[in-house]
């Protein structure tokens, strides 16, 4: 897959800050300082990121394991880091399927050149808001079937999308797609304290050159799952969504959440 977009190392990159925050090493300076400014507004943010990795690996393995999804849909997926979701899934069943969806230049460049040796899973490069373009594309057709169900990830990612853009509208249009019994994963960025959404949303505005959200409020990431039976344990902080041990309990963040969980396609 070629790609010509050129990198603006002058602005950073939400998922390249997201890497650092990790431990990661495909970030850059703007992004190190960016990520720096950011902990001082919500100091546990580190543990933010951490809890949400932790997330996606448990939601991931109980979509293979306990619901046999075989084919999988991330959306923004961000930069590749250790257990990504192909790994997760094709650990589970090696013949799992995974695509993911981004339009971050230094994501696609790394992206590929681990998939080049996985001919399972596959980066598109596309705007995640432009879904006849995702589903259109040929490596898409090849690996998933929509007659199927399908795993769906929104992880981390719709508070990267204005209010004007519809990231609600984007979670319906690709629900609208996907045949019962599909899965969809939809969580993000919530605090209950205004102050603070207002100052993150502000700052990461600025340091992005508004290429942002918002955080915003549980009730709204509520809405997101219209039309979709929630499953257990319902939409939750996702530290305490099904985990697998009390030490990723106790590491918690305090000033904002990752908020949301699980969903599934019921019957037409």
């Amino acid at each position: 897959m070629a790609d010509n977009r050129r990198v603006d190392l002058s602005i950073p990159s939400a998922a390249r800050m997201y890497d650092w925050l990790l431990g990661g090493h495909y970030n850059y300076e703007v992004d190190q300082k960016a990520s720096a400014e950011l902990l001082k507004v919500a100091p546990t943010t580190r543990e933010l990121a951490r809890n949400n990795r932790w997330f996606l690996e448990r939601v991931v393995r109980v979509m293979a394991e306990e619901h046999g999804i075989q084919q999988f849909v991330d959306f923004g997926s961000g930069l590749p880091t250790q257990n990504n979701v192909h790994q997760i899934a094709q650990s589970v069943d090696p013949r799992a399927h995974v695509v993911y969806v981004d339009n971050d230049p230094v994501v696609l460049a790394h992206g590929q050149a681990i998939f080049d040796e996985n001919d399972r899973s596959v980066v598109i490069a596309a705007d995640m808001l432009d879904t006849d373009e995702i589903v259109a594309h040929p490596d898409f057709a090849r690996l998933i079937d929509l007659d199927r169900p399908v795993g769906v990830l929104f992880n981390s990612v719709l508070h990267c999308i204005p209010d004007e853009a519809g990231p609600g509208d984007l979670v319906g249009r690709v629900v609208q797609l996907l045949a019962p019994g599909s899965l969809v994963v939809v969580c993000q960025l919530v605090s209950d304290r205004a102050e603070l959404r207002e100052q993150v949303t502000a700052m990461m505005l600025e340091q992005t050159h508004n290429r942002w959200g918002r955080v915003r409020e549980r009730a709204e990431v509520d809405r997101y799952f219209d039309g979709l039976v929630v499953q257990r344990p319902g939409l939750v902080d996702v530290t305490d969504w099904r985990p697998s041990s009390d030490l990723q309990r106790r590491q918690r963040s305090i000033e904002w959440t990752e908020y949301g969980g699980l969903g599934e396609v019921p019957p037409r």
